[in-house]
């Protein structure tokens, strides 16, 4: 992956495009002025120079660094569309949504993946291609504080916006209708850092996209949604006006990803987890973040690089089944802090369930086997969320749910599919001629879910102590 710098490297990506006979001045003033008179982005164009450059912004949202690198819902968007075109993604990373949209402009790339919506002003200045995604404008608060009921109380709260953004385009809008609504705008500050500001009560309130505010709302529970703006408006990639036979692509390619259910994958693998918010639950779980996890924490550490998983998804496991209580009983009669069965203990070659050590590390190598168990043809993240769905309801279930999605032409690889077939095993009409017949199909997907909100608290957790430490050893 090359992330381009701006410069001598953009006069020769545009003379490998064609754009030949001109001054080093004159080609200089085509790139960096403000213009837009850039040649516009052609499907020939970005072919003959091997590469697709696009421009985006550094969010949890769109494009970051994850355990395994690069990832991101855009970064995977544009990742497979410039595979699509058999060329090389080249990603030219900005700082905010004005900065990628005055980029754009600028001719710096062929197109914007930025968590970017549709917008009259928007409109105006760029063609876009389809929505892939609907999220709605909101207004956020703190629990406890100031919360405004509808348009007509915002000017009675503090408000603070990124400058730049929809968001500013929307308020505009209502402040034709509420003549005394006032906000402050930030250009040095991101949506989540702002959300950050809401929740410390260092600011009432702040407008946010949906999807930023759901993933958001799991680091800070006691954000509360005082109510929408907007109707749903669709995230789409901006592209320079005049790119018409690039945008026709684009079109085709995504009508494709969503007739393949390629997109619906995608969203399930970056927001499927932040559905269903519960407050108490996830306060909770924070709490008890501080005072249990710390006692099983090596342990955890210890077992999971064993079983080379990553630690905080065998805590969150064990959070689900436990809530991290040693001597955990259900009715069933599963016990211990991974909640094993007397069999499956048994064949694990555990004694005492309610032993920690021999608990969290019989969970693990479960787990294990039903990775083992599952087609190679599974990628991850699916595996893994698969596995643990066979963990909780039974591999036998797990294999009647493929042949579900089989019957109805569906992925059988995908966890977002057997999402979707667990539950249909309630319903006497599915299960009746299936092997392993009726299960309790909503439960796994619930479990499931769970598990991937918490190991996304837990890692949220690990990477603010890493930071810490980074900057206390600075100090020393």
């Amino acid at each position: 992956m090359v992330v381009a710098a701006v410069g001598v490297e953009w006069k020769a990506k545009w003379a490998r495009r064609g754009v030949r006979g001109l001054t080093v001045g004159a080609l200089t003033g085509l790139l960096t002025g403000c213009s837009g008179e850039r040649p516009a982005s052609s499907l020939a164009a970005i072919q003959s120079a091997g590469e697709l450059d696009v421009i985006t912004r550094n969010s949890p949202t769109t494009y970051f660094y994850g355990r395994h690198g690069e990832t991101g819902m855009e970064y995977e968007l544009a990742r497979r569309f410039a595979d699509a075109l058999g060329v090389e993604l080249n990603l030219i990373v900005k700082g905010s949504v004005a900065e990628t949209l005055q980029a754009l402009e600028n001719g710096r790339g062929d197109l914007a993946a930025a968590g970017l919506t549709r917008t009259r002003d928007r409109q105006k200045r760029f063609a876009f291609g389809p929505g892939y995604q609907k999220v709605q404008q909101q207004v956020v608060c703190r629990r406890g504080g100031t919360i405004p009921r509808d348009w007509e109380d915002l000017p009675d709260v503090e408000l603070l916006v990124k400058a730049g953004t929809s968001y500013v385009e929307r308020l505009q809008e209502i402040r034709q209708v509420v003549h005394d609504l006032e906000w402050r705008e930030t250009a040095s500050l991101s949506s989540e850092q702002i959300l950050a500001k809401v929740w410390h009560s260092e600011v009432d309130c702040t407008v946010a996209d949906s999807n930023i505010v759901a993933l958001n709302q799991r680091y800070y529970p006691e954000l509360k949604v005082a109510f929408a703006i907007t109707e749903q408006q669709a995230l789409a990639w901006a592209l320079p006006e005049g790119a018409d036979n690039l945008r026709s692509r684009v079109a085709e390619w995504f009508a494709a990803q969503e007739a393949g259910n390629e997109l619906a994958a995608l969203r399930e693998r970056f927001y499927g987890h932040v559905q269903g918010f519960d407050y108490v639950d996830i306060a909770t779980f924070k709490q008890r973040v501080k005072t249990r996890l710390p006692r099983f924490e090596p342990l955890f550490k210890e077992v999971a690089a064993e079983y080379h998983f990553p630690w905080e998804l065998l805590a969150a496991q064990a959070y689900q089944e436990s809530h991290w209580r040693p001597r955990a009983k259900s009715p069933t009669g599963v016990r211990g802090i991974m909640m094993l069965t007397q069999v499956t203990a048994r064949s694990l070659g555990i004694d005492n369930r309610l032993d920690v050590g021999a608990s969290i590390r019989g969970g693990a190598q479960y787990l294990k086997q039903m990775m083992e168990r599952l087609p190679k043809s599974i990628p991850e993240p699916d595996r893994t969320w698969i596995a643990l769905a066979a963990y909780n309801v039974g591999m036998g279930h797990i294999w009647d749910a493929r042949r579900l999605a089989r019957r109805f032409e569906r992925d059988p690889d995908q966890w977002n599919t057997l999402k979707e077939m667990l539950p249909l095993l309630t319903q006497r009409k599915y299960y009746k001629n299936l092997p392993y017949g009726y299960a309790r199909g909503t439960e796994p997907v619930t479990y499931v879910r769970r598990i991937r909100q918490y190991a996304d608290i837990l890692h949220r957790v690990e990477e603010g102590k890493r930071a810490s430490e980074g900057l206390e050893a600075q100090r020393e």
